[in-house]
C-alpha cells in the first residue's frame, strides 16, 4: 500500500518533461488498473462517500456483490463480522479489560496517597503522573475509537456511534471523566446505536459520566441541581421547542435524584426500609437516601416516588414523544444530509420512530431512502472526522496504522476532538461550522502530511515496531473504480499538472472533490 523508494508508480499521469516514453508506462498502468476493477458510477460513489466514513477496497467490493439495497439492509443490521486482527488490539486495550468502577477506586486512593506525601515537591509529582495516567487512558480511548472507524466494516455503526456521542455529550475535562469516557462510549453508546432510542436514553442517564458531567451526581432531596433535567429536556428528548416548562425541569430534577455514583467497596447507610430500593452498577448507584419520594407530574402524567422505577417510567415518557419523535428524526436527518430536512422528511421519520417504538434503523431508513438524501449526495462539506477518516481509508485502504496520535492531533488541531466539546450540545452538523479559511490552511497541511509520507502513523505504537515507510499509493484501483468517476475536469486537470506523484497525492486530498461526501 505504500512506496518504500519515494518513486512514481502506475496511476500518476506524469509531466510531458519527463518524456513520452514514461508517460506511455504509466498510461498503460493507469488502463490495467481500471480493467481490474468496475468502476461505479458518481452517483454511487456519492452514495457510498455518505453512508461510510470514506471508500475502501473491501467497501467497494461488498457493495457490488450485494447492490444497494442489500449493502443498506446489511448496514443498518451491522452485520458484518469485525476484522479479528482489530478485535484482538482492540480487547487488548485498558479500557476495555479494566472497569471503570476499579479506575475511580484507583484514582480515589491515588488521590488520598498523594494528600498524605510529606512535601509539596512530593505532591505535585505524583499528581503529574496520576494526570499522565488518565491522559494516557483518553488518547487510548480515541484510539480504539479511531481504529474501528477506520478498518470495521460495519461504518455505518461506526458513524452513528460517533453521532450519539455528540447527541449525548460528555466533556473528557470535567472531573475524573477521563477514567470514564471509555466506558461510557463502550456500554452506554455503542451497544444501542443501531437499536432503540429509548434503550440508549436509559443507558445515558443511568451512566456515571453523564451524571458527572451535568452534575446530577451529588442531586439530592433538598439540594437538587437542574442541570442534567434541563439537558435532558432541551438537548436530548423533546427539543427547546419541545413544550416542555420550567415547572416539568423541576419536577424532572427531583425524579432524578439520587442517580449518582460510587466506586467504593463499602455500601452507603441506609434505613431498613430503603435498603431493598438500593441499587449499583458498576460504579453507577441509585441511593433511595437522596431521593425525593414525593408524587411528581411531569408533562402532564403523574410520576409515583417509587425510586429507580421512577427514572424507567421517565425514560419510557421521554422516549414515546412526539416532540422527541420529531426532534430526534430532525437531528438525525440533518447529519445525512448536511443541510436542514424538510417538515415533511422530518415527519415521515417521526410517524416510523412512534410506530417502531423509536427503532433508530428504520428511522434511518426513511432518511437514506428518501429524494432529500439521494439530491443532497456529492454536495455535503465533510467534517473533520469524515474527512481524516476517508483520507485514511483511501490512503492506506487494507492496512491498520499503529499510531493514531497524529490523526488525534489532526482532530484536534481541526477543532473536533473526541470527547472535547465543552458545552452539551456536542459538535454541529452544519458543514458551515467547519468551512473557514483556517480550516482549510489545516486541510491542506494533513493532506500534504499524508500525500508525501506515512505521517508517523505507522511508526509503531504501545512498543509495536514500525511496519512500513514512505508514501501511499493514491493512484490504485480503487481511485479508478471509485474515485475518479466523482471527480470534476477541474480536479482531473490539477491532478495532471503535478510534478510528483507526493504532489499528485496532496492535490488529490486536499480536492474540493474530496473535500465532500
Amino acid at each position: 500500500m505504500t512506496d518504500s523508494t519515494g518513486s512514481g508508480q502506475g496511476g500518476w499521469r506524469a509531466p510531458r518533461r519527463l518524456g513520452p516514453w514514461l508517460g506511455a508506462l504509466l498510461a498503460l498502468g493507469c488502463v490495467l488498473g481500471r480493467a481490474a476493477q468496475p468502476a461505479l458510477s458518481g452517483a454511487e460513489v456519492n452514495w457510498l462517500n455518505r453512508v461510510t466514513y470514506g471508500v475502501d477496497a473491501r467497501t467497494v467490493e461488498r457493495y457490488q456483490a450485494l447492490g444497494r439495497k442489500g449493502f443498506l439492509d446489511e448496514q443498518l443490521r451491522g452485520a458484518q463480522d469485525e476484522d479479528a486482527g482489530l478485535t484482538q488490539v482492540v480487547q487488548a486495550m485498558a479500557t476495555v479489560r479494566i472497569p471503570a468502577e476499579q479506575l475511580l477506586q484507583d484514582a480515589d486512593a491515588e488521590g488520598k496517597r498523594i494528600q498524605g506525601l510529606a512535601s509539596e515537591e512530593a505532591r505535585q509529582q505524583a499528581r503529574q503522573a496520576q494526570n499522565q495516567a488518565a491522559n494516557q487512558m483518553l488518547s487510548e480511548t480515541a484510539r480504539r475509537h479511531l481504529l474501528r472507524a477506520l478498518a470495521s466494516p460495519n461504518q455505518l455503526r461506526e458513524q452513528m456511534v460517533w453521532f450519539w456521542l455528540n447527541h449525548f455529550s460528555v466533556f473528557q475535562g470535567k472531573g475524573n471523566l477521563r477514567w470514564l469516557v471509555a466506558e461510557y462510549e463502550e456500554q452506554a453508546i455503542r451497544p444501542h446505536a443501531l437499536g432503540r432510542f429509548r434503550d440508549l436514553l436509559l443507558a445515558t442517564m443511568t451512566h456515571p459520566a453523564m451524571l458527572i458531567y451535568l452534575d446530577n451526581a451529588q442531586s439530592s432531596a433538598g439540594r437538587i441541581n437542574e442541570n442534567y433535567a434541563r439537558e435532558l429536556l432541551e438537548l436530548h428528548t423533546l427539543g427547546v421547542q419541545g413544550g416542555y416548562s420550567q415547572q416539568d425541569i423541576q419536577e424532572l430534577a427531583r425524579a432524578l435524584t439520587g442517580l449518582g455514583v460510587h466506586a467504593g467497596p463499602e455500601l452507603p447507610k441506609l434505613k431498613p426500609e430503603w435498603r431493598p430500593l438500593y441499587l449499583r452498577r458498576g460504579a453507577f448507584e441509585f441511593n433511595p437516601g437522596r431521593h425525593d419520594f414525593g408524587t411528581k407530574t411531569i408533562l402532564g402524567q403523574q410520576v409515583l416516588g417509587e425510586g429507580f422505577p421512577e427514572v424507567e417510567r421517565i425514560a419510557d415518557l421521554l422516549a414515546a414523544s412526539p416532540a422527541t419523535a420529531a426532534f430526534v428524526s430532525r437531528k438525525l436527518a440533518a447529519y445525512w444530509l448536511g443541510r436542514e430536512p424538510s417538515g415533511a422528511l422530518v415527519e415521515r421519520m417521526a410517524r416510523v420512530y412512534q410506530k417502531t417504538g423509536s427503532a433508530i434503523p428504520d428511522v434511518l431508513r426513511v432518511v437514506f431512502e428518501s429524494r432529500e438524501f439521494s439530491a443532497t449526495l456529492g454536495k455535503s462539506f465533510k467534517d473533520p472526522m469524515h474527512y481524516v477518516l476517508s483520507a485514511l481509508r483511501l490512503a492506506y485502504d487494507g492496512k491498520r496504522p499503529l499510531n493514531m496520535k497524529p490523526v488525534i492531533n489532526w482532530l484536534n488541531q481541526l477543532g473536533e476532538p473526541l470527547y472535547g466539546r465543552v458545552t452539551p450540545d456536542g459538535y454541529p452538523s452544519d458543514p458551515s461550522a467547519w468551512s473557514s479559511s483556517g480550516q482549510m490552511v489545516k486541510r491542506f497541511e494533513i493532506a500534504r502530511a499524508i500525500g508525501s509520507g506515512n505521517a508517523g502513523l505507522f511508526d509503531g505504537d504501545d512498543g509495536q515496531p514500525a511496519t512500513a515507510t514512505g508514501f501511499p499509493r493514491l493512484a490504485s484501483r480503487l481511485f479508478y473504480a471509485a474515485i475518479e468517476p466523482a471527480l470534476a475536469p477541474a480536479t482531473r486537470q490539477g491532478l495532471d499538472s503535478a510534478g510528483s506523484q507526493q504532489e499528485w497525492n496532496t492535490f488529490l486530498l486536499a480536492s474540493p472533490d474530496f473535500m465532500m461526501r
